[in-house]
């Protein structure tokens, strides 16, 4: 596989992460909680990803790196778990800005496993990134006096159970391949959800006699199946910290998910925004590219 499919692979995992907040919100305003559309995510991720083993593999899985997939399967539960739990209490909007935060967390901790210094360009994308992501959330007018703590609390939690989820998942396993992984990891985050969401919903009717599998088979399709496929195969080789850094387009993704389904506001103001979020993921690029004509 060609080296540039890499980071296309962790835009799109992001790009699929990045329409979650809209799905659930939607499940919300059929009368869900948010708890129960977290847990149809985990259900039917695992069904997805079991189907998806059983026509690829046709085996038997073998479970080795089991600290690797234990805390991958956690941390991708946690995230959900939280995040959902934050949309709670902030609008989708501010809750992905809040979940944003792991754009520089995941630096951070790279930096940290590393003990190094984060790159000058490094740190300019990720400037960049921030002044991007308050433009194009759509929050400079929005009067935030009025939102809970929990909020504020649970959607920073979000943003740092992400960053230790990329940066986890950016260690490889050696002889496992992406599926296995997967399924191991899809495993370990239902049993997650299942002891701290609403596993009631699969034997009371919720999840399939009231419409819950709609929006639980699009949540673990793009909330399981594809960004963490799409994770385990591309971090590895572009490493946690720029992923961190293309992990950015989730939040265009979900701003412009909010306007198309959701139907919320759209100024000038998000559009040059998210123009600048391009600009701040594509920056480390450009300028490594540079470095060798420059030499």
């Amino acid at each position: 596989m060609k080296q540039w499919m890499y980071p296309v692979m962790i835009v799109l995992a992001a790009s699929s992460y990045g329409i979650l907040s809209t799905i659930v919100k939607l499940a919300m305003k059929q009368g869900f909680v948010a708890s129960e559309a977290i847990t149809s995510q985990y259900v039917f991720g695992f069904l997805f990803v079991l189907f998806l083993y059983i026509v690829t593999q046709r085996r038997l899985p073998v479970f080795r790196g089991g600290k690797i997939l234990l805390l991958t399967g956690m941390l991708t539960a946690t995230t959900g778990i939280v995040y959902g739990q934050a949309l709670r209490f902030l609008p989708a909007s501010l809750a992905v800005v809040m979940l944003f935060q792991f754009t520089w967390i995941g630096m951070l901790i790279e930096c940290v496993a590393q003990r190094r210094l984060p790159k000058r360009i490094e740190v300019m994308s990720l400037l960049i990134l921030f002044v991007g992501t308050i433009m194009a959330a759509g929050v400079l007018n929005v009067d935030l006096s009025g939102i809970a703590w929990q909020g504020w609390v649970l959607g920073f939690l979000s943003g740092i159970s992400f960053a230790f989820f990329i940066f986890i998942n950016s260690k490889p396993i050696e002889g496992m391949d992406s599926t296995t992984r997967l399924l191991f990891v899809s495993i370990v985050a239902l049993i997650m959800a299942s002891i701290f969401q609403s596993p009631e919903i699969v034997w009371n009717g919720t999840l399939f006699s009231e419409g819950l599998w709609v929006y639980g088979s699009a949540l673990g399709l793009f909330g399981i199946v594809l960004p963490i496929f799409l994770f385990s195969v591309a971090v590895p080789r572009v490493g946690s910290g720029m992923s961190s850094i293309l992990g950015a387009m989730e939040l265009p993704v979900a701003v412009m998910a909010s306007v198309l389904v959701l139907h919320e506001p759209f100024t000038l103001v998000q559009f040059f925004g998210i123009l600048v979020i391009f600009m701040g993921m594509i920056l480390p690029s450009v300028f490594q590219k540079k470095i060798p004509l420059e030499a």
